[in-house]
C-alpha cells in the first residue's frame, strides 16, 4: 500500500493505491461518504489488490485532501472523480466504482452521465433518493459544525447496529479532520446539496447495462433501508444484499461478509 497525492485543478488530493495498474484487467475505485475518508474502507481495498488494481480516494473537501472554498455539489464531486480517474489513468472503461452513502450518489451519477468510464457499480447505503435530511442526518450536521466529543459519540453510536463498536479513536480522528481549514464548509455545503437533491427515478433508469450491486445495512438509521428497494427496482441489472446486524457502514461492522458479497459480484 502506498499513500499518494495528486493535484486536481490546484487542490492537493490524497489517495491510497494497492496493486499494480499496469496490465490490470480491472480497477476498483472506492468512494467514501460524507465527512469520511479513504481510511474508512479499512483493509478491504488492500485485500482486493491481489486480483485488481484498487484505489481509495479522499474526496475533495474531506480526509487528507484540500478543502477549497467552492460549492460542494454532486456535479462538483462527479467532475472531480472524473478528473481524478483521468489523472491516475483509470479512465479506460475497466473501473468498478464502489460508493458508500454520498459516494454512492456520486457513483450513480457517473454511471448515468459517463457510462463509458465504468464497467460495474456498487452502491452501499447510498444517498441520492432522500427528499430531505433524516433526523439522524440533522444530528450529524450539528455534530460536525459544533464538534464535541460527546456530540460526535452520540451520532456515531446511532450509525452502527451495536454502540460498543464505536471506538474512541474514530471520534478523535473525525474531530481533528473536521477542524481542518475549510472542512466544515465542505461538510455543510455537501450536506445541503446531497440531501436537497435527488437522482430521480427517471434518470436512475438510465443505468440499464451496468451490472450493479446494492448493499444495505439492515439497521441503517441514517438512510432508511426502504431506499435499497428504490435502487433495486429501478436499475434493471441489479442484485440486492442486506447485511444483518449492521448499520450505515456495513463494510466496517461486517467486513468479511461484505467482502464475500463483493467477491461474488466481481466474478460475474
Amino acid at each position: 500500500m502506498v499513500d499518494r497525492y495528486v493535484t486536481i485543478k490546484g487542490s492537493n488530493i490524497r489517495y491510497k493505491e494497492f496493486g499494480e495498474s499496469r496490465g490490470s484487467s480491472e480497477h476498483l475505485l472506492f468512494l467514501h461518504g460524507l465527512g469520511s475518508s479513504s481510511d474508512r474502507w479499512i483493509d478491504i481495498p488492500e485485500a482486493f489488490s491481489r486480483h485488481s488494481h484498487t484505489i481509495a480516494v479522499d474526496l475533495i473537501g474531506f480526509g487528507g485532501s484540500d478543502s477549497p472554498e467552492i460549492n460542494y455539489t454532486i456535479k462538483t464531486f462527479r467532475e472531480f472523480v472524473l478528473d481524478f480517474m483521468g489523472s491516475i489513468q483509470i479512465d479506460d472503461g475497466k473501473t468498478t466504482v464502489i460508493g458508500h452513502s454520498l459516494g454512492g450518489y456520486i457513483a450513480a451519477e457517473i454511471a448515468i452521465e459517463n457510462r463509458s468510464m465504468i464497467s460495474k457499480l456498487v452502491l452501499i447505503d447510498s444517498s441520492g433518493m432522500l427528499d430531505g435530511p433524516t433526523p439522524l442526518l440533522e444530528k450529524y450536521l450539528d455534530a460536525a459544525i459544533s464538534a464535541s466529543h460527546e456530540k460526535v459519540k452520540k451520532v456515531f453510536e446511532q450509525l452502527v447496529a451495536q454502540s460498543w463498536r464505536v471506538i474512541p479513536i474514530l471520534i478523535d480522528i473525525f474531530i481533528n479532520r473536521i477542524n481542518r481549514p475549510g472542512a466544515k464548509h465542505a461538510f455543510e455545503s455537501a450536506f445541503f446539496n446531497s440531501t436537497g437533491t435527488q437522482i430521480g427515478l427517471h434518470r436512475l433508469k438510465k443505468i440499464q447495462d451496468v451490472p450493479t450491486l446494492v448493499i444495505w445495512g439492515k439497521s441503517d438509521n441514517l438512510i432508511p433501508i426502504e431506499h435499497s428497494k428504490l435502487f433495486e427496482e429501478t436499475i434493471s441489472n441489479t442484485s440486492l444484499e442486506i447485511v444483518e446486524d449492521a448499520g450505515h457502514a456495513p463494510f466496517v461492522e461486517k467486513p468479511a461478509i461484505v467482502s464475500e458479497m463483493l467477491h461474488e459480484f466481481f466474478r460475474l
